[in-house]
């Protein structure tokens, strides 16, 4: 099972790509107590510009991060920085006031790793909210606020997002986020795109311009960087990262539209696409609240993780893009038992995670949807379907499974079957796909992909126009709320709309409309 394998990098050319060495790795997260915490030399004014994130959560901590990057658009992908180590302090504390600061540290941000920082803080109390900030120099950040997770929980809030095309239009999903202050933002992937962004083409959102630099689909790290820079200096994505901590994943646009494993669809030799895999993975770790755990060696790159949210529930953070098999040749090959969309390790991870699992709820995130719509839709679950009954007969062994999704750009609600064939088969969990953030522009009420998905019986919810999903999760149900926006293109002030409110019983998994 898995993906052929595709030779690695020579460590001479591994060492081209990353140029990362494991100090200025160990620095971004700790440096030593004796380290000087003043700059060398004067930081240019705007040292925030990227704003603050956290990520990860657990019982008694989470990642911060942030990056410097004063002049963010800064053509060379360095945001104006110099080419030097810059020591950032950091401080968590109890209070927005800082009047009780539990833990404080140093880190070292390094132009190996465009000077973004990782700091893991440690040993904090369970089910508490932290507010926490950077200073480097006399600039001190953005404010932000973060939570532990609960040692036993009863309650759990988290939003639902994904594929935020800065150019098609603004961000008004985050916004809403943003003010609504989940306990976690789950982000399912497509945080960037890697086209070429052209006005009188593909560049939607109103009042704005890009450089000539922008205009290109991107390949090469410094590339990477600029656009992880030009899609976060959105606020009101810098307000969702600054308000919540947020479990990641990728998908495809990290990258590169439907890539699979080593397989590029454009004509990339599988041995240069492991290149170009290297620099965009190493520029998503860079950009994102990821623990050490998470960052890429070379082409590869483990983001598949766990978490308790105490007794409440357990969550499976995927990777559908690494470890694919091919998109099939023909239905012989689409129907096989050895195709797989997660590798054979990860399979054998999640059904162990399902198996051990005692509470009530199980979430699984990932990429792309797994419910069964049509055959001709390889690039999904439905091109691998004996892996998707694999993972449905898994989830039918545990507590009510969640699946958050994403990529389709449409809010979809499901019931997930043991056999999407038989409307009488047993339905193991719900399927919560959230539509795009900016992707796709405006969206509408409908379209024309809309009798594909609704004429099964286990489809509830077809809307596509842009938003997000809220949920709220107790030990008796869960209620999910599809948010969506009249529009996105013309400015930010779009108000949120309810389209449909779910709720699911922790007992009968199912969607009962509100």
């Amino acid at each position: 099972m898995g993906a052929p394998p595709v030779p690695p990098p020579s460590r001479r050319t591994f060492l081209q790509v990353t140029g990362l060495s494991a100090a200025s790795v160990a620095l971004g997260i700790s440096a030593p107590a004796t380290a000087d915490a003043s700059p060398a030399r004067p930081i240019p004014d705007g040292a925030f510009a990227l704003g603050v994130a956290s990520g990860d959560p657990r019982p008694d901590g989470f990642v911060l991060w942030t990056r410097l990057a004063p002049t963010p658009l800064a053509v060379d992908g360095h945001g104006g920085m110099p080419a030097s180590q810059v020591p950032v302090q950091w401080e968590v504390a109890e209070d927005s006031r800082f009047r009780h600061v539990v833990r404080r540290g140093l880190a070292i941000a390094s132009p190996d790793l465009a000077h973004a920082v990782h700091p893991e803080v440690r040993g904090l109390r369970p089910g508490r909210e932290y507010f926490y900030r950077f200073r480097v120099g006399t600039q001190v950040s953005p404010l932000g606020r973060t939570k532990t997770l609960p040692a036993y929980g009863d309650q759990f809030t988290f939003a639902t997002a994904s594929c935020q095309a800065w150019y098609h239009g603004y961000f008004a999903a985050h916004r809403d986020i943003a003010r609504r202050a989940p306990d976690a933002v789950f982000f399912l992937g497509d945080y960037i795109y890697e086209y070429g962004i052209v006005a009188g083409d593909n560049l939607w959102r109103a009042g704005v311009t890009v450089g000539p630099e922008h205009g290109v689909e991107i390949e090469t790290l410094e590339q990477y960087r600029l656009r992880y820079s030009l899609f976060k200096s959105d606020p009101d994505l810098q307000a969702a990262h600054a308000v919540a901590p947020w479990f990641l994943v990728w998908d495809d646009h990290e990258v590169q539209n439907n890539y699979g494993a080593a397989n590029s669809l454009y004509g990339v030799p599988p041995e240069l696409f492991v290149h170009r895999r290297a620099v965009a993975y190493r520029a998503y770790y860079e950009n994102a609240p990821l623990a050490l755990d998470s960052l890429p060696q070379g082409p590869d790159g483990r983001i598949y993780r766990r978490y308790d949210i105490g007794s409440l529930a357990r969550v499976h953070l995927l990777d559908t893009r690494q470890y694919r098999d091919p998109l099939p040749v023909d239905e012989a090959d689409r129907v096989s038992e050895q195709r797989t969309i997660m590798g054979a390790e990860q399979e054998t991870w999640l059904y162990d995670g399902l198996r051990r699992s005692r509470a009530p709820w199980n979430i699984v995130a990932g990429g792309v949807v797994l419910s069964a719509v049509t055959d001709d839709r390889t690039e999904q679950w439905d091109g691998y379907p004996a892996n998707r009954r694999r993972v449905l007969e898994a989830m039918g062994g545990a507590g009510t499974s969640v699946m958050l999704t994403g990529d389709i750009h449409r809010h979809v609600a499901s019931e997930l079957k043991l056999d999407f064939a038989d409307p009488a088969s047993r339905t193991v969990g719900v399927e919560l796909v959230c539509s795009s953030v900016g992707s796709n522009g405006d969206g509408t009420d409908t379209d024309a992909y809309a009798k594909d998905w609704l004429q099964h019986p286990y489809m509830k919810l077809y809307n596509a126009r842009r938003g997000y999903v809220h949920s709220t999760m107790t030990r008796s149900e869960l209620t999910t709320e599809f948010v969506n926006f009249p529009y996105i293109q013309a400015d930010a002030n779009a108000q949120p709309n309810v389209v449909t409110r779910f709720r699911t019983p922790a007992t009968d998994p199912r969607l009962e409309a509100l």
